[in-house]
């Protein structure tokens, strides 16, 4: 509700998505993150680029913590043209660009260094201009890691203990079905209200990357964290083509330059919170469980198998990934 509010109001005092200001533009940027996040550290670092690149021409004027409302609902602002820019998952991307859902494939990537190739090559820069279609500029990836489940009652060892454990996912087909594939019960539910949810028992547990998880204070109520890695979806630096289109093509080159530059700082910045997320989490007394993930992986193979039915299309493109040298 605060958010809608917070929403009414930006609309009704007419915000848009570019303000200007005798030469200067400032571009509104929204996204779900708090403020110690790695990605909203990325996000600064984006700011900081395009203003020095732009010699203060061009102003990011940034909105953490969901305050113009959740993924969902930036997107649709980002496509009406009220706000110029977001960083979201690639996951809720999915549901407006079907490209995205590839990223979300379990265990797609053998390792960090062959997620990266693929997004930064052509692989990956082909899915941020799909983006172009549905008015939604994809600009460049930002580390995510890689999601494992958490519980609060019963540790996850291999993919049986998962049976009749109720499970928050994000709104998100693939990863709706990857949960029931391994033997949980899928439940989509909002970020912001996962840690009442798992306080009262509405669900047993989730799944997300380590900073997500302490930033979140998760780890406070969650005695369990299993490393499976099973997905590794990237977060996503996206830019509105209502907005996109009014820029120069010099100031549209100072955006793209800025927010590759800023993917690579968003890196270092990730790998630091990975460390630091991690030493809490076992300071809380968190036990982490290191399993068998080959296990859970084969238990997933039907949802590669169910997403080349639904999409035969994107079968060259996952065997393109799973055969990159």
């Amino acid at each position: 509700m605060r958010n809608k509010l917070i929403l009414l109001l930006i609309l009704s005092v007419g915000i848009t998505s570019c303000k200007k200001i005798t030469n200067t533009k400032i571009l509104y940027l929204g996204h779900n993150s708090p403020q110690t996040h790695p990605v909203h550290k990325g996000v600064l670092e984006f700011q900081k680029i395009l203003e020095k690149k732009s010699n203060g021409t061009l102003k990011i004027k940034i909105f953490p913590d969901s305050q113009l409302g959740s993924e969902r609902e930036v997107l649709e602002l980002l496509q009406i043209g009220s706000v110029a820019a977001t960083k979201v998952s690639a996951a809720t991307l999915s549901n407006f660009v079907p490209e995205y859902h590839l990223l979300g494939i379990p265990y797609l990537f053998k390792n960090k260094e062959h997620q990266f190739e693929i997004l930064e090559g052509e692989i990956g820069k082909s899915i941020l201009e799909k983006g172009s279609d549905f008015w939604l500029r994809g600009l460049c990836y930002y580390d995510a890691g890689s999601r494992s489940f958490y519980t609060s009652k019963k540790a996850i060892r291999t993919p049986n203990d998962l049976n009749g454990l109720k499970i928050r996912v994000m709104n998100n087909q693939m990863a709706v079905n990857m949960v029931n594939a391994l033997g949980g019960s899928a439940t989509p539910l909002a970020y912001g209200e996962l840690y009442a949810a798992m306080q009262q028992g509405v669900v047993d547990g989730a799944e997300n990357n380590p900073p997500s998880f302490v930033a979140s204070n998760h780890h406070e109520i969650s005695k369990y964290y299993t490393l499976d890695q099973h997905s590794s979806v990237p977060d996503v630096l996206v830019i509105g083509t209502k907005f996109w289109e009014k820029l120069s093509k010099e100031e549209k080159k100072w955006v793209q330059e800025a927010a590759d530059d800023s993917s690579q700082a968003q890196k270092v910045f990730w790998n630091e919170s990975v460390e630091a997320s991690m030493k809490r989490a076992k300071e809380a007394g968190v036990e982490i469980i290191i399993p068998e993930k080959s296990l859970f992986a084969e238990k997933s193979k039907s949802v590669v198998k169910d997403f080349i039915k639904e999409y035969p299309e994107m079968a060259i493109i996952i065997d393109k990934i799973n055969n990159y040298e």
